[in-house]
């Protein structure tokens, strides 16, 4: 005698189980990948611009400019942190022997 067919049966993936392909963490996962590139390019481009402040080579005007860009770069960072509910040590990759990736 035949076996009676079935409906579509749920199969278990247990690679996806395992890896967490929840959308919700994938998001906040590559949400903080992104914002940990963004920051570390926030940081560089802050020494840079303390760099040129100091050897003096910019007049007044561009020092309060780049001081109120970087302002706000940092302000919508932590904008950016809160929507996708991060603190900013979730940012801050460990490369092992060579540190945190990101300077406090």
């Amino acid at each position: 005698m035949a076996e009676p067919e079935r409906g579509p049966v749920a199969r278990r993936n247990p690679l996806a189980e395992r890896i967490g392909t929840d959308p919700e963490s994938v998001e906040k996962g590559l949400a903080g990948l992104v914002l940990t590139i963004v920051e570390l390019l926030r940081q560089l481009m802050e020494r840079q611009a303390l760099r040129r402040v100091e050897d003096g080579g910019l007049s007044d005007d561009q020092v309060e400019r780049i001081g109120l860009t970087l302002m706000r770069l940092e302000e919508r960072m932590v904008e950016l942190r809160e929507h996708f509910g991060l603190e900013p040590e979730d940012l801050n990759i460990d490369l092992g022997p060579l540190g945190p990736l990101l300077s406090e």
